[in-house]
């Protein structure tokens, strides 16, 4: 479309034309993708607009200035020098799109073989931004050959430049299947993990609920569950306490942990982890973080998504989610837009400020033997390099808590469940996922789903999940080629900046 519009169309403003094509097509894109946003409610009951409008519209606004810029390259240096800026340029988008407050990865095009693992082993070494990498290379590689038959009517150039595409394709899969058949990392133990799945309506339950209520009805599910001895008992995310927070700075006289206690009492040499919402309050203003917000005369409050660990006549472990959801978990930068957009963000029952977060990752050591759990909450499961932090500071197998109800019966839970297998494969983990309503689910370290639950059934899933210790060179490198696409994006654009600077001397 854009070779043809540029190249051959007798239109006045051609690079309004490519813009217009390109952005229907990426709200086509993102609209059948992720049109399942729709199913979020307003606090009405409503379907929430805005909830599908804002994220499909601004995300193909970005891509179609990214391809916009792949345009105006391609006319300036030509084709074959803007078909390596369309792939650095992209690459460069798409890690960009990981990182800030409106970071919306959901469609990063190496996700896109989540369901293929058998074909994607080699994620172990570059990542799903490799995936990108690879559909990106192929893509211009078959643009490239096209052009180059309606150019020149070779057919040795067509053999030799196909046979080339073919390759590309067709060796990564070679590979990966002989990675899949080959895999015989020794795992340094097993834990037996129940994952709970109390299935509760996030518009008319969870928040309505009374908390001891719902965890009554939680640990009732993990005693009917227990068939011997359980190593972990892990909950979705926010299963406690249900409407309200837990406050941090009393977690030991909290009777929804000391509840908690008192099952695992019953069930000597076992932790529960769950996903909490909790709180922690401050009476002075002096270093207040960001994120808190004044409630009362001298009372400010800092909220979190969190996830803790309660072991046995240990202090509670906890952890504070790191990557949140935009529009829900945190007002994108509030300071520039809440004057703008007021209160007309996304809500899906969560927030119009921000949460507090961590830093850094972490991971929850088991006194009772030799497990090693990654606490990620939900959205968190969506990012590689990030997911990589949490086994770098040593877990031995992924723990998912997550809440997929607020979009009902649709897709976007099962992608979300079908992007943890990526990171089963990227960190060669096991990965025990507890989600709310489903699918909670078992995958192994090669990205296959071991075991998995229905969605809309209140159950638990148990699974025998292997440890292991060793780090793949994605978890060691991170998003090579992300960065090294970023290097060629700065060359490329500093290379055509210094041909003009010449050009414009030359002529003076």
């Amino acid at each position: 479309m854009e070779h043809g519009v540029s190249k051959f169309s007798d239109y006045k403003r051609k690079s309004w034309v490519v813009f217009g094509l390109s952005y229907l097509c990426f709200v086509i894109w993102n609209a059948v993708t992720t049109g399942w946003l729709y199913g979020s409610r307003n606090p009405d009951g409503s379907h929430s607009m805005m909830a599908v409008l804002f994220p499909v519209l601004i995300n193909s606004l970005l891509y179609a200035l990214v391809f916009q810029c792949y345009h105006w390259y391609k006319n300036a240096q030509g084709t074959y020098w803007g078909l390596a800026f369309l792939v650095a340029i992209w690459m460069s988008f798409e890690k960009f799109h990981l990182g800030w407050e409106l970071t919306w990865p959901w469609l990063n095009l190496g996700n896109v073989f989540s369901d293929y693992p058998k074909l994607i082993q080699w994620y172990d070494t570059l990542g799903a931004t490799g995936g990108s990498f690879w559909i990106l290379l192929i893509n211009v590689l078959i643009f490239y050959t096209v052009r180059i038959w309606q150019a020149g009517r070779k057919r040795k150039d067509l053999i030799k430049n196909t046979s080339i595409v073919a390759a590309l394709i067709i060796l990564p899969m070679i590979i990966s299947v002989v990675k899949y058949n080959s895999f015989d990392e020794k795992p340094i133990g097993n834990v037996n993990v129940l994952m709970l799945q109390p299935d509760l309506d996030p518009y008319a339950e969870k928040y309505s609920q009374d908390s001891l209520t719902i965890e009554n009805d939680l640990l009732s599910l993990a005693e009917r569950s227990s068939k011997g001895k359980i190593d972990y008992y892990i909950a979705p995310e926010t299963a406690l306490p249900g409407n309200g927070s837990i406050s941090e700075t009393a977690f030991e006289k909290s009777v929804i942990i000391n509840n908690v206690r008192g099952f695992l009492s019953k069930h000597p040499g076992s932790v529960f982890t769950t996903g909490i919402s909790s709180h922690h309050f401050y009476t002075s203003e002096n270093n207040l973080p960001q994120e808190a917000y004044q409630i009362n005369p001298g009372l400010w409050v800092e909220r979190f998504n969190s996830a803790i660990q309660v072991t046995p006549n240990q202090k509670v472990d906890v952890y504070h989610k790191g990557k949140l959801v935009p529009g829900v978990e945190i007002f994108p930068y509030m300071s520039y837009l809440k004057p703008l957009l007021g209160d007309a963000m996304i809500n899906l029952g969560g927030t119009v400020a921000s949460l507090g977060t961590d830093k850094e990752r972490t991971a929850f050591s088991n006194p009772f033997n030799k497990g090693k759990v990654a606490p990620i909450i939900c959205y968190e499961s969506i990012y590689g390099e990030f997911t990589g932090e949490y086994v770098k500071k040593g877990a031995n197998f992924l723990a998912i808590m997550t809440n997929d109800s607020w979009w009902g019966v649709t897709e976007g839970h099962k992608q979300l469940l079908s992007y943890a297998r990526l990171r089963a494969i990227e960190t060669r983990r096991e990965i025990a996922r507890a989600a709310n309503s489903g699918i909670s689910a078992h995958i192994d370290a090669k990205g296959e789903m071991m075991e998995d639950t229905f969605y809309g059934d209140k159950t638990a899933l148990y699974a025998k999940v292997n440890l292991y210790d060793g780090m793949t060179f994605y978890t060691k490198a991170g998003d090579l080629l992300s960065r090294f696409s970023i290097f060629a994006f700065g060359f490329l654009l500093f290379y055509f900046l210094i041909k003009r600077f010449q050009e414009k001397t030359k002529k003076s």
